[in-house]
């Protein structure tokens, strides 16, 4: 069991569960934000990246949460290398999708409109709330955290 965590297996399953439900939504993003006929008015190469970009990113999301969810126990556990670099890769990647968040995406979008606004601050808090399990999942092990314990060797 993760000594800084107690929860932390249940924690990653949700998470699990929540990267699934972020996937499914993400291959009807289009439809759910009214951007069909903008997507068709595309280029067809820019509106193919598009789409390959979002099946691609909806995969990636469904193999985290798969992944989560077999090995929630052990990478809670925090004792098998391979998930905390797992965990951690995880965990980076939601972390930036956090910052993108709040310094990419222009506050036109949803400043002074409080639908939106609280949209925005769901996202940014749930995306915060993946990054975080997932790191002290990587980070959160029994005994001191080493600098050393992410330090990249190839062999040679």
């Amino acid at each position: 069991m993760n000594s800084v965590w107690p929860y932390l297996e249940t924690v990653l399953r949700l998470c699990g569960g929540i990267q699934l439900g972020i996937a499914a939504l993400n291959l009807f993003l289009s439809g759910l934000l009214g951007w069909k006929e903008d997507v068709a008015r595309m280029p067809l190469l820019i509106r193919e990246v598009f789409q390959v970009h979002a099946w691609f990113i909806s995969l990636t999301l469904a193999i985290f949460a798969i992944m989560t969810w077999r090995f929630a126990q052990d990478m809670a556990a925090g004792t098998n290398d391979a998930l905390r670099w797992l965990a951690a890769g995880i965990g980076s990647f939601w972390a930036f999708r956090t910052v993108l968040q709040v310094t990419y995406y222009s506050s036109n979008h949803w400043r002074g409109k409080p639908l939106r606004t609280a949209i925005h601050v769901a996202l940014f808090t749930v995306y915060g709330g993946l990054a975080g399990s997932y790191l002290c999942a990587a980070l959160g092990r029994n005994g001191p955290v080493k600098a050393s314990d992410f330090v990249l060797t190839l062999p040679l």
